[in-house]
């Protein structure tokens, strides 16, 4: 019989210093540490490559990663031939309300704007009928909108809604009063589901959100009930690098509404 093979455990000596950061590392947590305490605010122009180059003493292409890198994670944002730039910190949605993403995007003196592409009936699949309780092939309402920032698209909705409880959903301008709202104004709810996931975006939806598609996304699955009875299911994907999903609690557990 072979001998049981054991695991040796290397210890550490007490005060070993931690490895020092990457190269491209440092030069990232230097430029975020001068927007996290004010130095650089929103739309300032960074110094350029050359300047980082001397001012670290390191290769441009090491220069280059980290810049790289601050605008993938929406950090900065870079104009070619010009330079870059302190990007607008991300607008944060909780997750312990249903927001009204217009009111979020007036709030921020920022334009808003719903493009609906499809409002239709469908015969519902297997996954959304187990989600709205009813049966494969009944009849469900189907809507799909992208919502927009000053033009730029932060929100891809894909929603499904139980014709039983809203009959009425495909007769509304949804231009004017977006989908969640108009559920939130006319279907009193008393149960709220979110499942958040981190996604990559299918080509369409890539082309939809206008970013790339092998960048990450927040997927937020929400399903609403109203007296027990299902009202709706929507997933609502977020460009990871232009939206962020967050909520605050108090030490006892109670959410904070500010």
């Amino acid at each position: 019989m072979a001998p049981a093979s054991s695991t040796r455990i290397k210890a550490i000596p007490p005060n070993t210093p931690a490895p020092a950061p990457a190269l491209y590392q440092q030069i990232k947590d230097h430029i975020s540490r001068r927007i996290q305490d004010g130095s650089w605010k929103t739309g300032d122009r960074l110094p350029s490559e050359n300047d980082l180059v001397t001012q670290f003493g390191m290769s441009r292409m090491t220069v280059n990663r980290a810049l790289r890198e601050l605008s993938e994670q929406g950090r900065i944002v870079r104009v070619a031939g010009v330079g870059s730039f302190v990007a607008e910190g991300k607008p944060q949605s909780t997750l312990l309300q249903i927001a009204n993403l217009a009111s979020e995007i007036r709030q921020r003196g920022h334009d808003y704007r719903c493009k609906v592409l499809t409002v239709e009936r469908v015969s519902a699949t297997m996954e959304v009928a187990a989600a709205l309780d009813m049966r494969t092939g009944e009849s469900v309402f189907h809507a799909v909108c992208v919502h927009l920032e000053d033009s730029v698209p932060v929100q891809l909705e894909d929603r499904y809604v139980n014709p039983r409880v809203v009959p009425e959903f495909a007769q509304q301008d949804f231009t004017q009063l977006q989908p969640s709202e108009f559920l939130v104004r006319n279907v009193p709810f008393d149960q709220v589901e979110h499942v958040v996931d981190a996604v990559l975006p299918t080509m369409e939806q890539a082309q939809l959100l206008e970013m790339e598609p092998a960048q990450p996304c927040l997927l937020l699955t929400r399903r609403t009930w109203s007296r027990g009875v299902p009202v709706t299911m929507v997933r609502c994907l977020h460009p990871a690098s232009r939206y962020r999903l967050g909520s605050r609690f108090r030490a006892d557990g109670n959410p904070v509404f500010e």
